[in-house]
């Protein structure tokens, strides 16, 4: 069992490919998850020469493309069609670009859970299909309204496609109430990876170095290696939103190994 470390271009907002994999690369990180936004050098409003020099950048560095980090809301209240639009775009940029994952927020807002719920397996089911002409998997991140696994498995178990699945992001789990293995268990059936981070504490989440918060990550890396998960770790560093944060670059090696010796303390 060998689980792929990576990070996302959220913890260097704007920063060249070109530096992005060279960070990659010296640190030993198998793969980058991109933001795709238009702040960033890689969004959906990319041209085809352009996609293909991306893509080819990541080959020339031996760098996997984990996926791409999309902003849609799909239990956000509204009309189905600009979210449906923004998700097939973050898809076809995907396949161009070769990357496996697509992440969706829930973004369910204040209504009612089973209202939320019903939206987002609503517009989940309608591109589901597209998701798998293209070769994507679409995520739904625990996040904002769903921020359990228990609440994004009410919507991914009412979808019920294999290209529909789950992102895990132990920040708001943790936040959520939930214990590791309980977010496991109700993500098992349909995870495609997991982000980490670490912050202060509920009140302050501010990103800081892998180890040094009060996230479970030994707790969470420990039930992914019982049972056998073999999946991608991207660390999530939220630089683009705490300019007070320590940079990125610096911390990457010392993360890459903080990763690999709770994967290696777990095996």
């Amino acid at each position: 069992m060998v689980m792929k470390l990576a990070f996302s271009t959220l913890g260097v907002p704007g920063l060249p490919l070109s530096e992005v994999l060279a960070l990659a690369t010296a640190h030993g990180y198998h793969g980058v998850e991109l933001r795709a936004h238009p702040e960033e050098p890689v969004h959906p409003g990319l041209g085809p020469a352009e996609r293909a020099a991306a893509a080819a950048a990541f080959t020339a560095a031996g760098v996997e493309v984990l996926g791409l980090a999309g902003y849609a809301r799909v239990a956000a209240p509204g009309a189905d069609e600009p979210v449906l639009t923004e998700i097939r775009h973050l898809l076809d940029l995907a396949h161009d670009l070769d990357a496996p994952f697509v992440r969706v927020f829930p973004g369910g807002g204040d209504q009612p859970a089973a209202d939320a719920d019903a939206t987002a397996v609503r517009r989940l089911t309608d591109v589901a299909e597209q998701a798998a002409a293209r070769g994507v998997r679409i995520l739904l991140e625990t996040h904002d309204s769903h921020r359990t696994g228990a609440a994004a498995s009410r919507v991914l178990g009412a979808v019920g496609h294999p290209q529909v699945g789950a992102l895990w992001d132990v920040m708001y789990t943790w936040l959520g109430g939930e214990q590791p293995s309980e977010t496991y268990r109700a993500l098992a059936p349909y995870l495609g990876y997991v982000q980490v981070k670490d912050i202060a504490s509920a009140d302050d989440t501010t990103p800081l170095p892998l180890g040094a918060g009060v996230l479970p990550l030994t707790e969470c890396v420990d039930v992914l290696c019982r049972h056998g998960w073999d999946g991608w770790l991207c660390w999530e560093y939220e630089k683009r939103w705490y300019e007070s944060a320590a940079p990125l670059p610096g911390l990457l090696g010392a993360g890459r190994a903080h990763l690999t010796r709770l994967l290696s303390e777990a095996a």
